[in-house]
């Protein structure tokens, strides 16, 4: 049993290893490539603010607090506020997900084998390859760590695991809220699955006591805030009631169907791709109902079947919302793991030529689809990247990009020196971490039309802030023109048009740039 026990903590360490020794290499190797002033700023900004004393979601727009908290740990560990010290605490987040990852299909592989291992490995490409978008690695670890909370209850429902399951949950809500519905969603309906056969002799009603106990407790940091926290409560409430107003978590996109896929007009490996996406829109629910009519009828059967398997059946559904809520690589990427381990974890017990064929084709598929994304193929063929200069910290980034920054740095110098506010509107978040400055309004990313109450009260708060710059980009985003911010917030971009002075800029048509009067005068 000792013997055991030892060999499963070595492989366990060994996998860790591998994931950290990975993680390391890919940071090193892209971790200052590519700038994102609106997803990654968003994260970037919110993490400077908190290492200022800011609370997330009181104090400024954001997601849970959880992942604002753990990156101002490492801004703080590191001495920097600065967008690599980000990224390496994100990169630390990630290994996190992809030992969890590792871990689940290696459980389901014989110990010692060399086939083991080559399956290991490309288990291991395929989940590195899907982990996109950097500034969201989050998600994606939470949505690994989950699964394997699920597995860990599964493989033997006693009520302490109950308990240590509902724990886990409590604490992904703590970083993602929507992590905590799927998580909890898939544990209900596991917990029911385990009553199939007589699984486990714990009463129903008990085990989700305790697994409900568990969630509580989890949860404690957020409702600690809630209760501590001045203000915190009611800015938490009105996220949650802002989502029921706009009926929805994100801006939708047309899923894309691969018949939909106008092949004819693209190039080859172009039509490829976009037919792989399409295919693995499909996969993925298609996936999480197969596993579930699989697991549920082995359960009936008395017969047995992978744990893993089960967790990620459960999942998978819940986290096609994900993906489909706004159908585009990236949010599939976000959705896919449940999926990705689930088949993975099916390939490792099926015949060697099944089981090698299937997980390379996988493989294969997956880079194909998702190598162009990674910024550092991005700026090694697809577009060279320049040097520049980010908050002390010398990045390589697309020359769009790199232009941006600098007319930033030029307007921010010329209309609001020594620190004065600016106002940026309505999708760059980014441009207060890199300008150093603090947001003169709570919205930071302005996607969502807002009521003519919550645009007053931003009004108030540009105003007694007395930004000397106002930077608007006028962008219809998914190509909607009623998403444009005259339209989503007509009020205050009256505002802006009245109380600053617009400023010549023929460069990019889209740069809306304003100085405040008293810069004009």
């Amino acid at each position: 049993m000792n013997h055991t026990r030892t060999q499963d903590s070595r492989s366990t360490l060994g996998l860790m290893a591998v994931a950290g020794v990975t993680v390391l290499l890919l940071f090193w190797w892209q971790g200052n490539k590519g700038i994102n002033l609106w997803d990654e700023g968003f994260l970037w900004y919110g993490a400077q603010r908190v290492l200022l004393g800011d609370v997330p979601i009181r104090d400024f727009m954001a997601y849970d607090p959880g992942r604002y908290y753990w990156t101002a740990l490492g801004l703080a560990l590191m001495d920097s506020n600065g967008i690599m010290a980000v990224r390496a605490a994100v990169a630390v987040f990630q290994t996190l997900g992809l030992c969890a990852g590792l871990l689940l299909i290696a459980k389901s592989l014989p110990a010692g084998n060399r086939s083991s291992a080559v399956f290991l490995a490309i288990s291991l490409v395929t989940l590195l390859v899907w982990m996109y978008p950097r500034h969201k690695l989050f998600d994606i670890t939470l949505s690994l760590v989950s699964t394997g909370a699920l597995t860990y209850l599964i493989s033997k429902p006693v009520l302490r695991r109950f308990f240590l399951c509902g724990l886990c949950v409590g604490l992904v809500a703590v970083f993602g809220r929507n992590h905590g519905v799927y998580a909890a969603v898939a544990s209900l309906a596991a917990i029911g699955w385990l009553s199939i056969g007589g699984a486990t002799d714990v009463p129903l009603v008990r085990r989700v006591f305790v697994w409900g106990l568990g969630v509580t407790l989890g949860f404690v940091p957020v409702i600690l805030m809630v209760l501590v926290v001045p203000g915190f409560a009611l800015a938490f409430w009105n996220s949650i009631v802002f989502l029921f107003e706009v009926q929805a978590t994100n801006l939708p996109l047309p899923i894309p169907w691969p018949w939909r896929v106008p092949v004819s007009v693209l190039p080859t490996g172009e039509a490829v791709r976009q037919l792989l996406i399409g295919v693995f829109f499909i996969a993925i629910p298609a996936f999480s109902l197969a596993a579930l009519a699989w697991v549920t009828y082995r359960r009936w059967a008395g017969l047995g079947v992978e744990r893993a398997l089960v967790a990620s059946a459960f999942l998978a559904l819940p986290y096609a919302h994900f993906a489909y809520s706004r159908a585009d690589v990236g949010h599939l990427a976000l959705g896919i793991f449940p999926a990705l381990v689930g088949a993975l974890v099916w390939l490792s017990g099926r015949t060697p030529v099944l089981k090698f064929a299937a997980s390379a084709l996988l493989c294969l598929a997956s880079v194909w689809v998702m190598y162009i994304y990674h910024p550092g193929w991005r700026c090694l063929a697809v577009h060279p990247c320049e040097s520049v200069d980010v908050a002390d910290q010398r990045i390589l980034a697309h020359p769009i990009n790199a232009r941006e920054i600098a007319e930033l740095r030029r307007l921010a110098e010329a209309f609001a020196p020594d620190g004065r506010s600016v106002y940026v509107a309505p999708f760059w978040p980014g441009a207060y971490a890199l300008l150093e400055r603090e947001a003169p309004n709570w919205e930071i990313y302005a996607l969502f039309p807002r009521s003519h109450a919550f645009e007053q009260a931003e009004i108030a708060r540009i105003r007694a802030a007395d930004p000397g710059m106002a930077f608007i980009l006028d962008f219809a985003l998914d190509n909607r023109d009623d998403l444009r911010f005259k339209n989503t917030h007509p009020l205050t971009d009256a505002f802006v048009r009245t109380h600053f002075e617009r400023v010549a800029f023929p460069d990019v048509e889209a740069y809306q740039i304003y100085r405040a009067r008293s810069v004009a005068e």
